[in-house]
């Protein structure tokens, strides 16, 4: 277990430390002039070169590097050429809205999914199934900003039952905030449901062939007994892999979701800061990203492997 937990450590730091050198290469190769967008058009050229050689905009890339991944090691993200706030105290008040979303999609997304797999597999060939690949097929192939606007247009404009864009946060109004939040994360947790669904049908499936599967109908047991108390748990291991890795890819939906309903989290944070070449905040965001599907696919190795005891985890199985 020590060496496990220590081997994946080491291997986010290098993950960490390749994704910094990228993140911080892409940006610092963009087009613009930090200095000229805080000082404006009207600055001098006395001033500009002024505030370039205080950024250390003069120095060589590595330098500049160096110094920015000094300054994160010490929890200094610098500072927004906007408005002058520490993208640090940026992040923080972004990042509650993000993970509320998340949260919020990913059971939206388990609650579709795990009763429509499961009928699917068990009712295999019936009208049920056809339906669930139905909604699977669809769920997949709808492109998420046709999906959100499609449920605006649906629910906001026609039917007037959710406002079209807007956030509240969750301390001061708790049913404004998650009535919000609704199809915003029915936006973003509709392509997780599809794919989950499909993966618990096939998976489902498999086991239900199994030789232990089938010797408890043998046994007299209830069909009942033997999904849930014994095929079910089996189903649901390459399952949980499959929802922790695109639990990561929630962060790169969310910059479209986001945009559209008007959610002030890292993905409108991040758009706006493009926008606006706000380079700092674009690097803090990209790397806290980073930094979170790291630690999203550390989580998922140990639950993976507490919850199929074949698995060792120094790596390998019995």
């Amino acid at each position: 277990m020590t060496f496990f937990l220590l081997r994946r450590f080491g291997l986010m730091l290098i993950v960490l430390f390749l994704v910094s050198i990228i993140v911080f290469s892409l940006i610092s190769l963009l087009p613009g002039d930090p200095a000229l967008i805080m000082l404006g058009q009207e600055a001098t050229p006395e001033a500009l070169a002024a505030l370039r050689e205080q950024m250390g905009l003069n120095d060589p890339i590595y330098i500049q590097y160096l110094h920015w991944a000094t300054g994160v090691l010490q929890g200094d993200l610098g500072h927004s050429i906007q408005d002058h706030t520490p993208v640090l105290e940026i992040l923080l008040n972004k990042i509650p809205v993000t993970l509320e979303l998340t949260i919020i999609s990913f059971i939206i997304a388990i609650l579709i999914a795990l009763p429509i797999g499961i009928l699917s597999a068990v009712r295999k060939g019936t009208l049920l199934d056809y339906s669930g690949t139905f909604f699977a097929l669809s769920g997949v192939s709808l492109p998420s900003f046709w999906l959100g606007i499609l449920l605006i247009y649906a629910f906001a404009v026609q039917l007037d039952w959710f406002a079209p864009s807007g956030y509240v946060p969750f301390s001061e109004d708790v049913w404004r905030n998650l009535l919000l939040m609704l199809l915003p994360a029915v936006t973003l947790g509709s392509r997780l449901a599809a794919e989950l669904m499909r993966m618990i049908r096939s998976s489902l499936l498999e086991v239900l062939e199994s030789d232990f599967i089938r010797t408890g109908y043998a046994k007299g047991l209830l069909e009942r007994s033997v999904v849930f108390g014994h095929a079910l748990k089996n189903a649901l291991i390459p399952v949980i892999t499959v929802s922790g890795l695109q639990l990561t890819t929630f962060f790169g939906g969310a910059v479209i979701v986001e945009t559209i309903f008007a959610v002030p989290g890292l993905g409108r944070l991040i758009y706006d800061s493009i926008l606006s070449r706000d380079y700092p905040v674009v690097q803090g965001v990209v790397l806290f990203m980073a930094f979170a599907v790291v630690v999203t696919n550390f989580l998922i190795d140990i639950v993976y492997s507490i919850i199929d005891p074949r698995i060792k985890l120094s790596g390998g199985s019995k």
